[in-house]
């Protein structure tokens, strides 16, 4: 404890991005507040959502919170708590307005009202056609609210503690006492003494091979709770997005498709009028993934390859606007401007322009629906009884409240961020307003220390990049888009044996302390194996078809046994599944038609 540097604060948030940034804010009118972040906060991985946040604001055409949440309810298959929902979708029109006022400068109609976009999933809910409720700023939204919400920040005086990794909570039975980091430029160990801790960490969508996550979303804060006793919920749900680029994985916004964008297949067929005839290319993103795959695996891709192109040039969206009756006309200066971020990438990375040629993509590993349980203010939950653990609160990717059920409606990512972060920071506020502060046990960072220590001074062979590179292709290939019984059993297969791996037999080769990413990255490797693992036991157990879990040997969703969440506990080497039932309320159970 010599060696470990000791600071003091009412409230430490993990993670800068939305969820950590909105909670902070508002922590931070009643409490003394740290933000601890292994990036620069701006370069939180909110910033890679781009083409808007959902709200029913109504602006450019008719809509209500309550058509938003039958929308996010149908969206996640009917396994989304309907009461979380209900906080979600009413109080994502007050928060929007909120960050309009905070400087957040999104797009705006002739009247001068926030402008919106139609998005896959949202629907007027008496006609079934799409609705614009997508608030945006160009196609660079979650990059606005970053900006905006660390500015509020440092306007708060909230405290920065940029570039430390967090890589454990000290947890002394039912209390938390803080947490450990790593600062990464010494390598040094810090702990945050406190008197509550909120993670917001985000997703792990680096376990798969192909995936829009960068490289940092590592399931830090999944992992760490885990291994302190603290289960994870519907691990078996992950969102595989359709709209990847080709290889790469790099997202292209579903508001490309908001905007008129329309999937096409090696044959120029518009393939999801097949699969969903009223809404088709805005269907919610599991069908029109799945929608993607099974044409790949008719050979439908482009020249017979493993892609099919999603096109926005003016002449072939103003084509399919004629056919529909749709009055609405695109320009090459409507796309530069509105579409400003995909254009770019398009001449970045495929060396193609989108205003004159379509972009090839495939289904790319994307959202995280389960995580750290959570109730709708923010306090983590401990079983199925919903025990909340005192102190504790998480918020964003990273944790699950219930609203995504098991398929995240696009947009709501941003307002699960904003909503959740701002309810938790209240929360969390009031909480250390009531609360003392408890006692550090004594060596609070020695056990977490020593795995370091082992991790540094490992000498068999195995390199954390090989077991990476070993657990992604694994996870794409298995517990994948559609899964059966067998894949997902070769996967816990090749995923405990890499587990074994690690404990036994990773090396590395920088053993120096000064900004040593070879040594975090290995211990991250740790964090996505575990979470690799408790996903394939999940989906293994859930023996139907729901959402982002797709089974070819159980096709069907089975409200009677599976109309429930699963909690995986981690037991010694091994993990114990529980179940909760879903709170159901306005929307009973039927079948999805887009």
């Amino acid at each position: 404890m010599a060696e470990v540097k000791t600071h003091t604060f009412d409230a430490v948030i993990v993670g800068a991005g939305g969820a950590g940034l909105m909670a902070a804010l508002y922590a931070s009118k009643s409490a003394n507040v740290a933000v601890i972040s292994k990036l620069y906060p701006t370069r939180s991985h909110t910033g890679a959502a781009l083409g808007g946040i959902g709200a029913a604001l109504g602006n450019v055409g008719e809509d209500h919170w309550e058509w938003h949440a039958y929308d996010t309810v149908k969206g996640s298959d009917y396994l989304a708590d309907q009461d979380a929902v209900d906080v979600l979708c009413r109080e994502a029109v007050e928060t929007v307005y909120e960050l309009e006022h905070m400087g957040l400068p999104f797009d705006r109609t002739s009247e001068g009202r926030i402008s919106q976009r139609r998005f896959g999933g949202h629907t007027n809910n008496e006609t079934g056609k799409p609705v614009p409720r997508a608030c945006h700023a160009a196609d660079r939204t979650g990059h606005m609210i970053l900006q905006t919400l660390y500015q509020q920040c440092i306007k708060n005086n909230v405290t920065f503690f940029d570039e430390y990794h967090v890589v454990d909570l000290i947890r002394v039975e039912n209390t938390v006492r803080g947490v450990v980091a790593v600062q990464i430029s010494t390598g040094e160990f810090h702990i945050f003494h406190s008197k509550a801790v909120h993670f917001a960490t985000g997703g792990w969508g680096k376990c798969w091979e192909v995936t829009s996550n960068a490289h940092s979303l590592t399931g830090d804060g999944a992992a760490i709770c885990l291994r302190r006793g603290i289960p994870l919920e519907d691990m078996e749900f992950f969102q595989f997005h359709p709209t990847g680029i080709f290889k790469l994985g790099i997202l292209i916004t579903e508001g490309v498709r908001g905007e008129g964008g329309i999937l096409l297949n090696g044959q120029g067929e518009r393939f999801m009028e097949r699969y969903a005839p009223t809404i088709k290319d805005l269907a919610s993103r599991d069908v029109v993934s799945r929608a993607i795959f099974l044409e790949l695996q008719a050979g439908r891709g482009i020249n017979g390859k493993n892609y099919v192109h999603l096109d926005v040039r003016p002449e072939t969206v103003n084509y399919y606007f004629e056919q529909a009756g749709d009055s609405r006309r695109i320009t090459k200066e409507f796309i530069e401007e509105k579409l400003a971020e995909t254009v770019d990438l398009g001449r970045t990375y495929l060396g193609i322009d989108p205003v004159h040629e379509p972009i090839p993509i495939q289904p790319t590993a994307h959202y995280a629906m389960g995580g750290i349980p959570t109730d709708v203010d923010g306090r983590v939950l401990l079983d199925v009884q919903n025990t909340p653990l005192p102190g504790l609160y998480a918020a964003g990717e990273c944790a699950c409240v219930s609203v995504h059920g098991a398929n995240r409606l696009g947009t709501n990512s941003l307002v699960d961020l904003v909503v959740f972060g701002r309810r938790s920071g209240v929360h969390m506020g009031q909480y250390c307003q009531e609360t003392e502060l408890l006692p550090l046990p004594e060596n609070a960072a020695d056990e977490v220390m020593a795995e370091f220590e082992r991790i540094r001074n490992g000498s068999g062979g195995v390199k954390s990049h090989d077991l990476r590179r070993r657990m992604q292709v694994a996870m794409m290939a298995n517990v994948g888009v559609f899964r059966t019984e067998e894949l997902m059993k070769n996967a816990l297969e090749e995923l405990r044996q890499l587990r074994l791996d690690y404990g036994r037999n990773l090396q590395i080769d920088d053993k120096g302390k000064q900004f040593n990413s070879d040594l975090l990255e290995a211990w991250e490797v740790g964090c996505l194996l575990e979470l690799s693992e408790v996903t394939a036991v999940a989906a293994l157990a859930r023996t139907e078809s729901r959402g982002g879990h797709a089974r070819d040997d159980f096709p069907k969703r089975d409200d009677e046994n599976w109309l429930k969440h699963s909690l995986c506990f981690a037991e010694d080497e091994s993990y114990r599944l529980d179940y909760k039932p879903v709170v159901l309320g306005r929307y009973q159970p039927k079948e999805r038609v887009y």
